[in-house]
């Protein structure tokens, strides 16, 4: 095994880095776990090739999540002969049980669809939206400066209205098969016996005690006496069965015009740092579907989300970069990999930062910013030998005025990612959220509501030229999810996505080349180690064959970072059978038949 692949135990990969980034590397990445969640029986095969670090092998159907009792919820629905709509339902509400600080029901998601039957690729946006009522002073505090970044977040400030519920509703009216009430009782039954709280929640809960103890439905959930829910104690959550039921019974309604809808509001209103919702907000809620921005790379068609998620967009650009060089040849090992990889990044970030916003809102160049010519001209900057002295947005081909401003955003390391086939030929990417860990600390009905506000902007101009990502009321804030489905002559060939704020951008980009350039199996190319270079400092992944590499690129004009990248990839690869692959780095499995 060469020097690259040499640190594949968990220990290694989870090994902690130092200082901070930028302004939103303040907060850590969520606490990961090697002990898998207290894996089903049935799943043990699973997790034994995950950690032997081979893919997991299906014939008919496969479906990867972040939590074991997800992946089971899922795998029942798919031995039933559900699809992967369907499957997913089940998915997501185990895991806003089991895995709170992630995603769930107050929060929100991007869904990418690929239909076997028609061959069309969909996307459905179930970003949050603000509130009518939310103007661009809403993170200014009474003295018109910028708050920190927590005195935003904890509270009913940062709360957006969550688009979850009704995208599970969507998805399974569009896509699904199996009766909709069945597809809740994986969840309601965990959530009535209980569930073992698995080392990730417990480490993560410890790690927050204090912003949980906040509001009185938190701290009494997550710190029952005062004290920290404890790993492998059984938790119970009768609040969060009796949501589910009216779920079941009525579909998204109660959510967004019923009582829950009633109970979510009053709860962010009265919070502390208390939140401008409205019972209006939630029943004006519309899921959105999108046109999917697909990006060709080594013949192939790479398609993810378009804006509010800056996650499409951003992958593609950074592969549309390297394409013309020959990183097949150079191989992971190569320095010269990684500079070009990690001044594509930048370049496409500063891109990002300058024109991806709500295209509700904001006129976005979308098709100018993946456009083979620009693209072109924009690679032709990597040419050198040295990292790039400074980088600055392009000029997309537009039509309309390019005078935005660069905005300041703090998205976090949360987040969860699903990919699921089904036995009908199916696929879905779906990422999930509620933004920063625990969201906004406020609970309501058994779920914790988002802090998705803080993706927008907190400042509304710079220069005096306005922010794209600036809070207007209505808008959905810009994301960084990246669920991603690649295509080979018209067909899936990769289904994948992670968590990790805005370096899930680079954590997928990665991926995707690891296996289309270098013929990695889905589970090598998500053990691989992470660099990630956003803004200008190169993030090496402390503790791996990564660390390797910073001397040289360090000598080619790169400021480097070692720390730990905790991602959360899921991926599925479809050939002449299923391959799946779930991320060391946090508790999640691939799982098929």
């Amino acid at each position: 095994m060469n020097r690259f692949f040499s640190c594949v135990s968990l220990a290694c990969l989870l090994a902690t880095g130092a200082l901070a980034q930028d302004a939103a590397d303040s907060v850590a990445p969520e606490v990961g776990s090697e002990l898998g969640g207290f894996v089903p029986d049935r799943l043990k095969a699973a997790q034994a090739s995950k950690d032997a670090g081979t893919p997991t092998q299906a014939e008919r159907w496969m479906v990867a999540a972040a939590h074991p009792l997800a992946v089971d919820a899922g795998a029942d629905v798919l031995r039933a002969g559900g699809t992967a709509a369907d499957a997913m339902v089940a998915v997501q509400t185990v895991l806003g049980l089991v895995e709170p600080q992630s995603s769930g029901l107050g929060g929100g998601a991007f869904l990418v669809w690929y239909d076997a039957e028609s061959g069309a690729v969909t996307t459905l946006d179930g970003r949050e939206k603000a509130p009518l009522a939310a103007t661009p002073k809403l993170f200014l505090d009474d003295n018109g400066a910028r708050m920190k970044f927590f005195d935003a977040v904890v509270g009913g400030r940062s709360v957006g209205v969550p688009g979850t519920p009704m995208l599970l509703e969507e998805a399974h009216r569009r896509w699904g098969r199996s009766a909709w009430p069945g597809l809740l009782d994986a969840a309601i039954g965990h959530a009535e016996t209980g569930f073992a709280v698995s080392p990730r929640l417990a480490g993560a809960v410890a790690k927050d005690a204090e912003r949980l103890s906040s509001h009185p439905a938190t701290a009494a959930y997550f710190l029952p006496g005062g004290a920290p829910l404890a790993e492998g104690s059984v938790l119970q959550n009768p609040e969060y069965a009796e949501s589910l039921r009216l779920m079941a019974e009525y579909g998204a309604d109660p959510f967004y015009t019923g009582e829950i809808a009633t109970d979510i509001v009053a709860t962010v209103r009265n919070a502390d740092n208390p939140g401008v919702l409205t019972n209006v907000d939630m029943a004006f809620y519309q899921v959105q579907e999108r046109d999917a921005v697909c990006v060709e790379y080594r013949d192939h068609d790479v398609c993810g989300m378009g804006p509010p998620s800056s996650g499409g967009l951003t992958v593609g650009q950074i592969l549309g970069l390297v394409a013309p060089y020959d990183l097949a040849g150079m191989g992971p090992e190569s320095a010269e990999v990684w500079r070009l990889i990690g001044d594509a990044s930048r370049l496409a970030f500063a891109d990002r930062g300058r024109y991806m916003a709500d295209s509700d809102f904001v006129p976005v160049p979308t098709e100018g910013l993946i456009a083979p010519e620009y693209l072109a001209q924009r690679a032709k900057l990597l040419s050198g030998e040295k990292a790039l002295e400074s980088v600055a947005p392009g000029t997309p081909e537009f039509d309309h005025a390019l005078l935005w401003g660069d905005g300041q955003s703090f998205a976090q390391p949360s987040t969860s990612h699903i990919s699921i086939v089904d036995s009908y030929g199916n696929a879905l990417s779906m990422t999930t959220t509620i933004e920063n860990g625990f969201g906004s600390r406020v609970m309501a009905r058994g779920f914790l509501l988002n802090n998705e506000l803080t993706d927008f902007s907190f400042r509304s101009h710079n220069d005096g030229v306005p922010v794209a990502n600036r809070v207007e009321p209505g808008k959905r804030p810009r994301s960084s999810m990246a669920p991603t489905i690649v295509l080979k002559d018209g067909v899936p060939s990769l289904v994948i996505g992670s968590p990790g704020g805005s370096r899930i951008i680079g954590y997928v980009a990665k991926t995707i080349i690891a296996h289309l350039d270098w013929g990695l199996d889905v589970q090598a190319a998500i053990d691989l180690p992470h660099l990630v270079n956003r803004f200008g400092t190169y993030d090496v992944e402390s503790g791996t064959g990564a660390v390797a590499l910073a001397g040289p690129l360090s000598e080619m004009g790169f400021e480097m970072n070692e720390r730990d990248l905790n991602s959360g990839l899921h991926a599925i690869s479809l050939g002449t059978a299923l391959q799946g692959g779930a991320d060391k780095r946090r508790e999640g499995l691939a799982y098929g038949e």
